[in-house]
């Protein structure tokens, strides 16, 4: 078994890189893709970790993109080697338009009474600090009796204490991962607000659908693999595991077979990138 989709410390997950790969190496986990938001720290210090523990380690990120302006998930995997640096470059302007936004989101939350600073924030989330990290501090001050009830009350893309950012569009973000060596696969897909438009997105260049999914029972894993073979997108999977923050969602918990990364290498072998290397 496999996880293509997992998140850490350097994003909105409990757990540590290293915490990551022991608990998956304990569950005898063959791959591992750590896939923070907007960065690559994770990965990067796990690849250590993974070696020691005999995981092979697929580098790996989610993206935020928008579609019809709704937010949209868009995975990324490096299978034969990092991005290059044009690539990490636009990290940085994810990173900061991310932080930009939780400026205004703690301004906004506190004019309904939520005292809540962006410097709490960074101390918990780092320069990551996302909506998750508000609603962990939100259920340690009380204001709220759970981290769902603040994204239902104030957080959600539909709730009063919401504040946009920028996310590019689905295709840019595409190209994006593919101009940099990379593959794409729309992450969740059972949260995709129009489902009709999932087909569609293969004229944008998109790789893969995540069919396994914490989120999927047998039905959905079903459609979706449908969907895949009937549209000619690759399968990729993962639990989306968070620690704490998903009670429930464990580590592989989605039973990934290995042969979904050993399709997907066939698949896409290296891919061509630009000549330029990790800046420093």
């Amino acid at each position: 078994m496999i996880d293509l989709h997992t998140h850490t410390t350097e994003s909105d997950g409990t757990l540590t890189p290293d915490e990551l790969v022991a608990e998956a190496a304990s569950r005898g986990l063959q791959a591992l893709s750590i896939t923070d938001h907007d960065t690559l720290a994770g990965y990067e210090k796990a690849i250590e970790p993974a070696r020691k523990a005999g995981i092979e380690l697929v580098c790996g990120i989610e993206l935020s993109t928008k579609v019809d302006g709704r937010t949209v998930h868009l995975l990324a995997y490096f299978l034969s080697e990092p991005p290059a640096g044009s690539f990490w470059e636009w990290l940085r302007e994810m990173q900061a338009s991310r932080r930009e936004r939780n400026v205004r989101m703690a301004e906004r939350l506190r004019t309904f009474g939520i005292d809540i600073s962006i410097e709490e924030v960074e101390r918990l989330g780092r320069s990551i600090a996302g909506r998750p990290h508000f609603a962990r501090i939100m259920v340690q001050k009380g204001y709220v009796r759970t981290i769902q009830q603040a994204f239902d009350d104030y957080l959600d893309e539909s709730a009063k204490g919401y504040v946009d950012r920028y996310e590019p569009k689905l295709g840019e973000a595409i190209q994006r991962v593919h101009g940099a060596g990379g593959v794409t696969s729309l992450a969740h897909p059972i949260r995709v607000h129009d489902q009709s438009a999932i087909p569609g997105m293969k004229d944008l260049g998109l790789t893969a659908i995540e069919v396994y999914h914490s989120d999927h029972g047998p039905a959905e894993t079903e459609r979706y693999l449908q969907l895949a073979a009937k549209y000619g997108y690759a399968v990729t999977g993962g639990s989306d595991f968070h620690g704490a923050v998903k009670p429930g969602v464990e580590v592989g918990s989605a039973r990934v077979p290995k042969s979904v990364l050993d399709q997907l290498r066939a698949q896409f072998p290296a891919r061509p990138r630009a000549q330029t290397q990790h800046p420093a």
